[in-house]
């Protein structure tokens, strides 16, 4: 199997699928409507994030067809996938209370974590830990954190797609470039191919946006891959932590300075950093752009010398989130607005 043109097949079926559901979803009045927590200002198609899952699912089938990858690997991925998406795909078109979203994210992680073989032994600091039971605990919590986290970042255009494509596409590359692992390269790309499609069309200004069941798929399955990354080769657990760096320091540093102002996490909000800076910037190509230079710039070459086994991984994921850091001081993550205003193109 040609590793380019199945990339350009997966990338243009998710495209042309894209083109449908935005039909449907306009069709079906399935419009995201601006509120004064929104950043947009007209009313958007929602629910594209369907062609992602579509699209990588039945590039799953021809990997395991080409023998690419085991069942076992296909049976994670497709259970997890199944079970955020639909849940995810009932609430874009009503509403699933926070609890059944919530057990749902932890069935999913579960069922990643069991077909998968749980959390590996990691190395800190030079140092190699097998946590045991405890680590698969906070491996669960961790999973359903990420893709929490990946909603609560899908929101302005282009974001959402930029980190998943860039980051799957790097490490994609690194398995193919530097470990020489064909298969675990696939099924990365697989997801980028499957990302770029869709992104043609939520480009500021966004034609359509992911919706719950595309954010929730994405963030369970970079989940899965992190875990199968890291059984394959250790230090790509390090490498995934360093390429999501912008999603996981923006968003965990926004929930604990709202925890600390004893604000309700789960009732909607912008004020994380990336929300902030698309506000002072008047727009959001610039954010979405400058998060594709700082991934590109940034936090890939830390990723690079990770892979390649030069710098110790928790060390340098230290090193990579200290401007992070400083960026999410910056914009304020977290600071309750002080007067809402409707959002922005």
């Amino acid at each position: 199997m040609n590793l380019w043109i199945f990339f350009l097949v997966i990338g243009s079926a998710s495209w042309f699928l894209t083109t449908i559901l935005r039909r449907y979803a306009i069709t079906s009045s399935l419009l995201d409507v601006p509120n004064d927590r929104s950043s947009h200002l007209t009313p958007v198609p929602r629910g594209g994030g369907v062609a992602i899952l579509i699209t990588f699912i039945f590039g799953l089938f021809f990997l395991w067809v080409g023998e690419l990858l085991g069942l076992q690997v296909i049976v994670a991925f497709l259970g997890a996938s199944f079970l955020v998406a639909s849940v995810g795909f009932i609430d874009d078109h009503g509403h699933v209370a926070a609890r059944w979203r919530l057990l749902a994210h932890f069935c999913a992680a579960g069922w990643l974590l069991f077909w998968l073989g749980g959390l590996p032994p990691l190395v800190f600091f030079g140092f190699e830990f097998d946590l045991g039971w405890g680590g698969h605990l906070l491996a669960c919590i961790a999973l359903v954190w990420l893709l929490n986290l990946y909603n609560f970042m899908d929101g302005i255009d282009g974001i959402a797609g930029i980190e998943a494509l860039s980051s799957s596409m790097l490490v994609g590359l690194l398995f193919l470039f530097v470990l020489g692992n064909i298969n675990l390269s696939f099924i990365h790309l697989l997801m980028s191919a499957s990302v770029v499609g869709f992104l043609m069309w939520n480009l500021p200004p966004a034609k359509i946006f992911m919706g719950d069941a595309g954010s929730g798929f994405i963030g369970s399955t970079l989940g899965g891959l992190i875990l199968y990354s890291a059984h394959v080769a250790q230090q790509m657990f390090w490498v995934w932590l360093i390429i999501l760096g912008i999603f996981i320091v923006d968003a965990t540093y926004t929930l604990i300075r709202r925890l600390l102002q004893g604000k309700q996490v789960y009732v909607a909000h912008r004020c994380h950093a990336y929300q902030y800076a698309s506000r002072l910037y008047g727009g959001h190509l610039p954010v979405s752009l400058s998060v594709l230079l700082i991934n590109v710039c940034w936090l890939a070459p830390w990723s690079v010398v990770v892979a390649y086994s030069l710098v110790d991984g928790a060390v340098a994921m230290l090193c990579a989130y200290i401007p992070l850091l400083w960026l999410a001081w910056y914009f304020h993550a977290g600071e309750e607005e002080k007067s809402p205003e409707v959002g922005i193109t």
